[in-house]
């Protein structure tokens, strides 16, 4: 495979909106938000969502970079740091010409290596909706757990974003 995970820069923030777009397009109930709120947000906002990304130990954003498709991204991952010692991954997303080929393991691999180098953190979690299988499953392969944790998803309250956790040893 050719796509290359790459920490994301200010300078990606056009990449970051397509890329944004096309994951709540795709799959909407993954993400705590729409395509209309996306578009609502301001050029300076994508700027700053980017320029987080590259932040240093408190924030990372890894995009994929497929040199076939120089106009977009086909993988994007987000991490920040929420409590001492533990990271929240958010806005995980591979593009549908790009499942099953390793590419979520290696954008999952990459921040695992953020989290216990540059982060030196203890744990990672992240959210995920009761219906999305696929991603939970995906999760656990990785060696998350269900920590019985969740909360009412934003867009259906009758409905749970489950917390899976990873602890870094």
């Amino acid at each position: 495979m050719t796509v290359t995970v790459r920490r994301v820069t200010e300078d990606d923030w056009v990449l970051l909106r397509t890329v944004r777009r096309e994951m709540l397009a795709d799959t909407p109930q993954a993400y705590l938000e729409t395509v209309a709120d996306a578009d609502a947000r301001t050029e300076a906002e994508w700027q700053f969502r980017a320029l987080r990304g590259s932040s240093g130990p408190t924030d990372l954003a890894l995009a994929a970079d497929d040199p076939k498709l120089p106009d977009r991204w086909v993988g994007y991952l987000a991490c920040f740091v929420d409590a001492p010692g533990q990271g929240h991954v958010v806005s995980v997303y591979v593009a549908p010409s790009h499942r099953g080929t390793g590419l979520a393991g290696q954008m999952i691999d990459g921040v695992v290596g953020w989290a216990r180098g540059e982060a030196a953190l203890d744990r990672l979690h992240l959210h995920v909706h009761e219906d999305n299988a696929r991603a939970r499953a995906f999760y656990r392969r990785y060696g998350f757990t269900e920590t019985g944790g969740g909360f009412p998803y934003d867009l259906d309250p009758t409905k749970t974003e489950l917390e899976m956790a990873l602890l870094l040893d």
